[in-house]
C-alpha cells in the first residue's frame, strides 16, 4: 500500500463482469484496488451522491488486472469539468485544470495523483495537429474511442461493475494489442496511437494485431500532423521500457521510424558480397540492450536513463554517411563519430529535446570511440588526464557506453577488449586519487595570470589559461612556482616570435 493511505475499508465481495467473465483472481485484483486505494471507492460515493457516475477506466485497470498497482489512478464521469472541479474542491489535497480544455482535471489526495476526465470523443482534422474535444454522455462511447481494447475496460464505482464491451480482457490475457474500432478509424482520428502501440508493445510485452500492424504501415504519413513535443514523449517511453528493441523494431518495420527518427531505418545498410562489415542496425539494438544492463553498475541507481539510452540508439548514425570501401576489400566509417555527433544535435533539435540532453548525447557520440585510439592499452598519464576531461560529468555514462559497444561474438577478443577497459578504468581511478581529475584547472588562476604577464582581461588571457591547462594535462600538477616559469617561458616566446 503507498505511504500516507488511511486504512483500508472492506471491499465488496463480488465483481460483477459486463461482456466478460473475470476469473478470480482478476476478480481479486479489481477488488484490491479499493483496498488499497479506498479514496476510489469514497470518490465514487461523492460523484454519486451528486447524481454523476463515475469509473476507474484505462491504464489504471488494465494494470490493476495485470497485478500492477501504481500511484496513479484515471477516471473518468459523465460530470462536465467545472462540476468535476466542483466536487473535488475542497476533497483534494491539490487540484490543478492545467487539462480542463480537454476535459480533464487533476487532484492529489493521500499520495495519488488521480486524473478525472468528462466522457469524451476527440477527432484529428486530417491537416491538424490539435485535436477537437467534444464531450459525451455513456462510458460505452467513452470506451469506443480508447486506443487499445486492454485500455478500454472500466470498473463502475462505488458499484464495482466491470465494463469491458471490446473484449479486452480477452485480449489482456492473450497478450494482444487491438483498436477497440477499426484501426484505420483509430489513427485516422488520432495518428499518434500508431507509436503508441509500439509503446504498448515494449512496455507489456504484447503483440500487436496483424490488421493494426498493416494500418500502421498504410497510415504511416498520417503521423507528420503531430507535434514534436508529442512524438518525443512516446520516443521516450518506448526508450524507458523494459523492451525497447520490441518498440524500436515495430517502428521500423511499418515505417514509422522514417518519419520520426529516419537515422535508425538508415543503419540497416545493404550488406555487400563479402559480409566485410556487421549489420550495423542490429548492432545498434544490442549496445542499447546491453547498455541497459549496465545502468544499475558504476554511478548508476539501476533506473532507465534516457541519456544512456539516446546515446547508445544514436551513437553509429554517421555510419551511412561515411561508409567506404577500400582497396583491397575493407570498409571504413571515417570519423563517424564526429559526423554522428552533428547529426544527434540536429536530430534531437527537431524532436524538441532539451539543450543539456541534446549536449550530452551528442557528446557522449562523439566520444564514444575515443578509447579504441589509443591501441592495446598503453595509456599515458597525458592520456587519462584528457579523457576524463574530456567526458566531464559523463565520465560514468562513457564507460558503459563503451563497454556496450562490443557486440563481437569472438569471445577471446571481448575479454581482450574488456581487460583493456578494465585496465583504463583502474589507471583513472588512481589518478584521481593522486590529482583529483575530476576538477582539473591549470595551476594558476586568471588573477594569477594578469598579475603575472602584466596584462588586462581579454583574449590574451585565454590563450595563457589555455596553455597552463595543456601543461596540467600533459605533466599532472605543477604547483604555482613551475607553472609561472613555464608561463614567463611561454609569454617571452610569443612576443619574440
Amino acid at each position: 500500500m503507498p505511504p500516507g493511505l488511511p486504512a483500508s475499508e472492506p471491499a465488496p465481495a463480488s465483481v460483477v463482469a459486463d461482456g466478460a467473465a473475470l476469473s478470480e483472481q482478476q476478480g481479486e485484483r479489481v477488488r484490491e484496488i479499493l483496498r488499497a486505494y479506498p479514496v476510489a471507492g469514497q470518490l465514487g460515493e461523492r460523484f454519486k451522491a451528486a447524481g454523476f457516475t463515475l469509473a476507474l477506466v484505462g491504464g489504471s485497470v488494465r494494470d490493476a488486472l495485470l497485478g500492477r498497482l501504481g500511484n496513479d489512478l484515471d477516471f473518468t464521469t459523465d460530470a462536465r469539468p467545472e462540476e468535476i472541479l466542483k466536487l473535488v474542491k475542497g476533497w483534494g489535497e491539490a487540484v490543478w485544470d492545467v487539462g480542463i480544455a480537454f476535459g480533464t482535471v487533476g487532484v492529489r489526495k493521500h499520495d495519488l495523483q488521480i486524473e478525472i476526465t468528462t466522457y469524451r470523443s476527440e477527432l484529428y482534422d486530417r491537416n491538424s495537429r490539435k485535436p477537437e474535444v467534444s464531450f459525451g454522455d455513456t462510458i460505452e462511447e467513452d470506451l469506443v474511442r480508447r486506443d487499445f481494447t486492454v485500455n478500454a475496460m472500466a470498473v463502475k464505482l462505488p458499484e464495482v461493475e466491470f465494463v469491458d464491451p471490446h473484449r479486452g480482457l480477452v485480449d489482456l490475457a492473450a497478450g494482444v494489442l487491438r483498436t477497440p474500432g477499426t484501426p484505420e478509424a483509430s489513427f485516422s482520428d488520432d495518428p499518434l496511437r500508431m507509436l503508441r502501440a509500439a509503446r504498448f508493445a515494449a512496455q507489456l510485452d504484447f503483440e500487436v494485431a496483424p490488421e493494426v500492424v498493416t494500418a500502421m504501415t498504410e497510415m504511416a504519413d498520417r503521423i507528420e500532423i503531430v507535434s514534436a513535443e508529442r512524438i518525443q514523449g512516446e520516443l521516450n517511453k518506448i526508450l524507458l521500457s523494459p523492451r525497447p528493441r520490441k518498440g524500436l523494431t515495430l517502428l521500423v518495420d511499418t515505417g514509422l521510424a522514417d518519419r520520426v527518427l529516419p537515422e535508425l531505418p538508415a543503419l540497416r545498410l545493404e550488406r555487400d558480397e563479402h559480409h566485410r562489415h556487421k549489420d550495423v542496425y542490429e548492432h545498434t539494438l544490442t549496445v542499447l540492450e546491453q547498455a541497459i544492463a549496465l545502468e544499475g553498475t558504476g554511478e548508476g541507481d539501476g533506473k532507465p536513463d534516457l541519456t544512456l539510452r539516446l546515446a547508445a540508439l544514436l551513437h553509429d548514425i554517421g555510419k551511412p554517411r561515411t561508409r567506404r570501401f577500400e582497396p583491397g576489400g575493407g570498409v571504413s566509417f571515417h570519423h563517424h563519430e564526429l559526423v554522428g555527433a552533428k547529426m544527434t544535435k540536429k536530430r534531437l533539435r527537431e524532436l524538441k529535446y532539451s539543450n543539456e540532453l541534446i549536449a550530452d548525447v551528442s557528446r557522449l557520440v562523439e566520444l564514444h570511440l575515443r578509447f579504441h585510439g589509443y591501441g592495446t592499452g598503453e595509456w599515458t598519464d597525458s592520456a587519462v588526464r584528457r579523457y576524463v576531461r574530456d567526458a566531464g560529468p559523463l565520465l560514468d555514462r562513457l564507460h558503459k557506453l563503451t563497454r556496450s559497444d562490443c557486440t563481437t561474438r569472438n569471445k577471446k577478443k571481448a575479454a581482450a577488449l574488456s581487460r583493456i577497459y578494465d585496465g583504463l578504468e583502474q589507471r583513472i581511478g588512481q589518478l584521481q586519487e593522486q590529482e583529483e581529475l575530476d576538477a582539473i584547472r591549470p595551476d594558476l588562476n586568471g588573477d594569477q595570470i594578469m598579475a603575472l604577464l602584466g596584462i588586462k582581461p581579454g583574449r590574451e588571457v585565454g590563450e595563457a589559461y589555455k596553455f597552463l591547462l595543456e601543461q596540467r594535462l600533459e605533466h599532472g600538477p605543477l604547483g604555482e612556482e613551475a607553472a609561472a616559469d613555464m608561463l614567463r617561458q611561454w609569454w617571452d616566446a610569443k612576443r619574440h616570435a
